[in-house]
C-alpha cells in the first residue's frame, strides 16, 4: 500500500464518521409528517428552495467533527458557507442533497461529502442514503475505486458500456430546471435521442451511473456542493464528468456525466453549442 493509499484510507474513515453523524441527525426527521417543517431560502416570487432542521443539524454535526479530526482543512457547506483552512484542502458538504425529495418522503436524496486537494480537485467523495443504509464512496487518488456498501456488504462498482445515445438511459432531476430557450432546446434534443429518460434522481442518479444501471446524467444550475462529492464516485468507477463544453471538474452549473466516453461525446456534441 502506498502513502497515498494510507492518506486516502484515513480521509475516507473521517468521511464515514461524518456520514454516520449526519445519519443520526437526519433519520428521526425523515417522514416525520407534521414534525418536519421546511423554510424557503428564496423570496417567494423566485421559487422554492427548501431547508429543514435536518439539513442544518447534519451540517453542524459534520462541521464539529471536522474541527476535531481535520482542524487545518477548510469547510464549505450549503447551509453555513465557506471557511478556508491552513492546509489548502477543502471539505465540501451537502447535508441533504435532494431536500425536495426528503420533505416529500421520497428516497432520492443523500448526504454528500467531498474532499478537495490543494489544487481544488475532488479526490474523495461519499454519497450516503441513511434510510436505505446505502453508501457510495469514490477515491481517485492512490488505488482509484468506487465502493458500494449496504448492510455491511461491500461491492466494487464499475460503469457499463453504452456505444450510442440510442442505447442510453438518461437521468435528470427536473426538466423544468432547464431555462427556456437554448438550454431547454439542447436538453430536449438530447432527450429525443436516448432510449429512456427518467426524472427526479438528484444525487442518486450519479450513484446509479457509477453502479452501471444508467448511462447519462445531465443537469443545470448546480452549486459546488451538489456535484463535488459525485465526481470521484463517477470517475473512480470508470465514468466521466464534465461541464457542457467538455471542461473537467465542473464547480457547478451545467453538468454532463456518462459511463461510456462514446455516449458522452455524442451528448456533448448536442449540448456544447449552448451559450
Amino acid at each position: 500500500m502506498t502513502d497515498a493509499d494510507d492518506d486516502m484510507t484515513s480521509d475516507l474513515s473521517v468521511a464515514n464518521v461524518l456520514a454516520a453523524a449526519a445519519r443520526t441527525e437526519i433519520l428521526p426527521l425523515f417522514r416525520a409528517g407534521p414534525g418536519l417543517s421546511a423554510e424557503n431560502k428564496l423570496p417567494s416570487d423566485r421559487g422554492f428552495d427548501p431547508v429543514t432542521a435536518a439539513d442544518r443539524a447534519a451540517e453542524t454535526a459534520m462541521r464539529r467533527l471536522l474541527a476535531e479530526h481535520r482542524p487545518r482543512d477548510g469547510v464549505y457547506g450549503e447551509e453555513f458557507g465557506r471557511v478556508d483552512g491552513e492546509s489548502g484542502r477543502l471539505w465540501v458538504l451537502d447535508p441533504i442533497d435532494g431536500t425536495r425529495a426528503f420533505i416529500s418522503g421520497l428516497l432520492h436524496w443523500g448526504v454528500l461529502i467531498a474532499l478537495l486537494n490543494a489544487d481544488k480537485r475532488p479526490i474523495l467523495g461519499v454519497m450516503d442514503q441513511p434510510y436505505t443504509n446505502e453508501r457510495f464512496s469514490g477515491c481517485t487518488q492512490g488505488r482509484s475505486t468506487t465502493v458500494f456498501s449496504h448492510n455491511a456488504a461491500t461491492t466494487q462498482l464499475a460503469v457499463r458500456s453504452c456505444p450510442s445515445l440510442a442505447d442510453a438511459v438518461m437521468l435528470t432531476t427536473d426538466p423544468d430546471l432547464f431555462a427556456e430557450g437554448a438550454e431547454r432546446n439542447a436538453f430536449e434534443a438530447l432527450s429525443g435521442r436516448v432510449r429512456l429518460r427518467r426524472f427526479g434522481s438528484d444525487c442518486y442518479g450519479y450513484a446509479m451511473l457509477a453502479a452501471g444501471c444508467v448511462d447519462l446524467v445531465v443537469e443545470t444550475g448546480l452549486s459546488p456542493y451538489d456535484i463535488q462529492a459525485l465526481i470521484p464516485i463517477v470517475e473512480a468507477s470508470g465514468g466521466v464528468v464534465t461541464d457542457w463544453q467538455g471542461g473537467a471538474n465542473p464547480w457547478g452549473g451545467r453538468v454532463l456525466a456518462a459511463g461510456d466516453r462514446r455516449v458522452h461525446a455524442e451528448a456533448l456534441e448536442l449540448l456544447s453549442q449552448t451559450p
